[in-house]
């Protein structure tokens, strides 16, 4: 972020971090991915309250579970994957799991200039999961 900063405030720019559901939400056994996604967000509320006065944004997107590669590259074989998946339409309440495209189209919303009046919000694009107790 630091590097970022001197830049962001000559362009009076935008940015948007990356964190997850489970900042927003307590999940078992992830204490430790919970408790940095929550890092990442409390980051986009400071940095947010440092950015105004030079006219940079900043906000963050929480994307529940979403098609990609990332479970596959940690080692999690297509069986597992497969269920993972399976469960996770079940305790999202839209049914369904997110697509790369809807997150990318939520983050270029964010940095665009229909923006322009927000910052330092952490924004749920999670089917509606943040709602739900973590099961």
């Amino acid at each position: 972020m630091k590097a970022a900063w001197e830049p962001l405030k000559r362009a009076r720019g935008a940015a948007v971090l990356v964190s997850s559901v489970t900042g927003l939400r307590a999940f078992p056994n992830l204490v430790g991915y919970c408790v940095s996604k929550a890092a990442v967000d409390q980051l986009v509320r400071c940095a947010a309250l440092d950015g105004a006065p030079h006219g940079v944004r900043v906000n963050g997107v929480n994307p529940g579970v979403v098609v990609t590669e990332l479970h596959r590259r940690g080692g999690m074989d297509e069986e597992a994957y497969t269920a993972f998946l399976e469960h996770s339409r079940d305790t999202h309440p839209l049914g369904r799991v997110g697509k790369p495209e809807e997150i990318a189209a939520a983050i270029t919303w964010l940095l665009g200039p229909e923006a322009g009046w927000v910052t330092g919000v952490n924004l749920p694009l999670d089917g509606g999961r943040q709602l739900t107790c973590a099961r």
